[in-house]
């Protein structure tokens, strides 16, 4: 059973703002329950992500937001085949804009056997809402439609709006633009590109990544950091087909024998830690620590079994570089022959923490494998492209917009302060839209816990997350100055 999570009320301050997003989570539901019954996997679903694509475009447009209507909303296919939808509302003089961000497609569900409920549909358990895309990411798309409807009845603050009238623009005059892609989970390639070849379509002052999580339920968080990618698949080759392992094993070069060799190599033999020629493995997270023992209960680490590195946690995951052999392809135990294997390969997954170059990172990957070839063993290397690490403020340093970003998620949650830390995963996106706006301010949050399960069987979100995950995000859009 799930432990329930502590959440305390809200700020008096944010009183009248909570009840107006708490009247919308009824809504919030039903949205997030119709996308939730579309299988939007990229590259493999597409009429369900074009229908996704559909519905993302219905909810932007029917928001209660003026200036923000039929007009406004564009679709735009991407150089990756998928779609992303762009909605703006200009800022008044002298005002600012911010840009929400979220991505409406998701992973395959896999074996449905290991779900307990359907995928594809948004069910209710002890308290959390299950479904491929609860938390990653249409329970955080939903934060962005929540937030905006709860200020459209809640009212304006007390600046001028932007047609001069006090409380007819809840916004006060604020640049609005979302942003909402179709294929973040297998890199977002197509709206990088897109961000490079038409920057005006994500230009603003302050951007809020909604693609991320708390340390836990009911704890609000930033992150300030991430790490990039640089796969490789290796593939080994040796003979020129299967030999019976009896009349020529012991001598005949066993190719997947070779590949379990290489890939052994990318790790120390003793200290567990990845390494590989040419890469600094010594970085140090200079924030927030990752407790061990939080770590084992967030990983679901066996009891008895150590941690596969022996260096402080937060420095493995969020500072370090680190390879995970993520799939092998060799012949099942179910059906196996006893022959020696003519062919193996392997996808190896390398993230790269802030500072490092991935595509050298990739670059001295290949090197590596190649200098370690078992019987010199024909071993090709297929490089797939490159996600870029990310930091939005140094450890100890801040801007103006992650001030009152965390002031709004303290006062959300009722909180004294809010944690910072870095995050393993990558979103290349962020690098993409610092280049494209350099002055911008790009903050990361969102829904997603420990609990959540991204990308596994049985995800899910806590609803309360959503609801506060909101708040947070409508005082800071009422509030920006």
């Amino acid at each position: 059973m799930l432990d329930s999570p502590t959440f305390t009320d809200p700020h008096p301050e944010l009183a009248s703002l909570a009840a107006a997003v708490a009247a919308q989570m009824d809504r919030a539901r039903t949205d997030l329950a119709n996308l939730v019954a579309l299988p939007s996997v990229h590259d493999a679903e597409p009429q369900a992500c074009a229908e996704a694509c559909e519905r993302v475009r219905e909810l932007l447009t029917e928001l209660p937001v003026p200036g923000l209507g039929p007009e406004s909303v564009e679709v735009v296919e991407t150089s990756d085949g998928s779609s992303a939808v762009f909605a703006h509302r200009p800022a008044a003089p002298g005002r600012p804009t911010v840009l929400l961000y979220s991505h409406y497609d998701v992973q395959p569900s896999g074996d449905p056997a290991e779900w307990t409920s359907s995928p594809w549909e948004l069910t209710e358990r002890e308290g959390r809402w299950y479904g491929r895309g609860a938390a990653d990411c249409k329970g955080n798309l939903v934060v962005h439609l929540t937030a905006l409807r709860a200020l459209a009845t809640a009212g304006a603050g007390n600046a001028g709006s932007a047609n001069g009238d006090a409380g007819q623009d809840p916004l006060n005059g604020l640049g609005i633009r979302l942003v909402v892609e179709g294929s973040e989970e297998t890199g977002g390639g197509g709206l990088d590109d897109l961000v490079a070849a038409r920057p005006e379509l994500v230009e603003a002052d302050a951007i809020l990544i909604v693609d991320s999580g708390n340390v836990a339920a009911g704890t609000p968080t930033l992150t300030t950091s991430l790490r990039g990618i640089a796969n490789v698949v290796v593939v080994v080759d040796t003979m020129e087909a299967g030999v019976h392992s009896g009349q020529f094993g012991g001598a005949a070069p066993d190719a997947l024998a070779a590949l379990v060799a290489i890939l052994a190599s990318l790790r120390d033999p003793t200290t567990g830690a990845t390494t590989i020629d040419g890469l600094d493995f010594t970085g140090e997270w200079d924030g927030q620590e990752y407790p061990v023992e939080t770590f084992r209960a967030d990983a679901g680490v066996l009891d008895g079994v150590e941690l596969s590195a022996a260096a402080p946690v937060a420095d493995l995951v969020w500072s370090r570089p680190t390879a995970t052999v993520l799939g092998i392809d060799c012949p099942p135990v179910e059906g196996a022959i006893a022959a020696v294997q003519p062919r193996a390969r392997a996808l190896v997954n390398l993230r790269v923490p802030p500072g490092m170059d991935p595509a050298r990172a990739q670059r001295a990957l290949v090197e590596h494998i190649d200098q370690r070839r078992p019987w010199n063993a024909r071993v090709t290397v297929e490089t797939e492209a490159v996600g870029h690490p990310f930091r939005s403020v140094a450890a100890g340093e801040t801007d103006p917009v992650h001030e009152l970003l965390s002031q709004c998620l303290a006062q959300a949650y009722g909180a004294d302060e809010v944690a910072e830390i870095g995050s393993g995963g990558s979103i290349p996106l962020c690098t993409a839209l610092q280049r494209a706006h350099p002055s911008a301010s790009i903050a990361l949050f969102g829904v997603e816990d420990p609990a959540a399960a991204i990308h596994s069987p049985d995800e899910s979100v806590d609803p309360r997350e959503i609801e506060r995950i909101a708040l947070a995000e409508a005082a800071f859009l009422q509030r920006y100055r």
